[in-house]
């Protein structure tokens, strides 16, 4: 069996990279891809905890902005990643991989509430732990919570699969002579203001230690790729000479 590069990671998933080329709701060609990559993970012996966004169903600020109270917005939105919590752990479980959803939001009904003690403790017996709706509380983003995730289960590194490729100088889309970093200190992403995470969430890194790889999720394959110690994406950490 291949050694894994990390133990203990937490996986990051936007809901737009759920949703595919459809851009919206659930492709479940793309979720079972993610799932299978998790799966061969999982089987290499890595701990795997995942947070799931929900930008492919609602975004609490920009869906609601001027036309409802924050508050409001951002619980719908918690709300938006439970469906997708609940999408992944039911193909996560036609594949045979066993998994928890854990939610910041009391839903007892179809998810355990979330317990730092019993997701250590479900990612020990070599469970998946989804956990949702967000930190449970308003004006704070799902990769805040993924990086509050990380903190409490003391996860090596934070794998944020999004749908760019890496860290840019500046906007691939939008700018041809952009260059992608290999490697980034979070000083440098806070000072250009570069789009990682937001700025509470790349704080909340930097002041625990924990490493941010971004990549692509257009090839789920990567996460693996990643766990093998594969030089893809960009790397954010504290010292460029660490």
């Amino acid at each position: 069996m291949e050694e894994p590069t990390y133990k203990r990671v937490l996986l990051k998933l936007s809901g737009e990279a759920l949703a595919g080329d459809r851009h919206s709701g659930l492709d479940f060609e793309t979720i079972g891809r993610v799932c299978d990559a998790v799966r061969r993970a999982v089987d290499m012996g890595v701990q795997v905890g995942i947070v799931v966004g929900g930008g492919n169903f609602w975004r609490g600020a920009k869906d609601g902005g001027g036309r409802m109270e924050r508050t409001r917005a951002d619980h719908m939105g918690m709300l938006a990643t439970a469906m997708n919590c609940l999408a992944v752990a039911e193909v996560l479980e036609q594949k045979g991989v066993d998994v928890r959803v854990q939610t910041a939001l009391e839903i007892p009904a179809v998810a355990e509430p979330y317990i730092r003690a019993r997701a250590v403790r479900h990612l020990e017996k070599g469970r998946v732990v989804v956990f949702g709706c967000g930190t449970g509380n308003p004006f704070f983003s799902t990769d805040t919570a993924a990086v509050l995730r990380a903190a409490e289960i003391e996860a090596d590194v934070i794998l944020l699969a999004k749908n760019v490729d890496g860290v840019y100088t500046a906007d691939p889309n939008k700018d041809p002579t952009a260059v992608k970093y290999d490697v980034i200190t979070y000083d440098d992403v806070l000072a250009q203001r570069l789009a990682v995470m937001d700025s509470t969430a790349t704080s909340l890194a930097m002041d625990n230690h924990i490493p941010v790889l971004l990549f692509a999720l257009k090839d789920p394959d990567n996460i693996l790729r990643v766990l093998r110690g594969e030089k893809i994406g960009t790397i954010v950490k504290e010292e460029l000479s660490q």
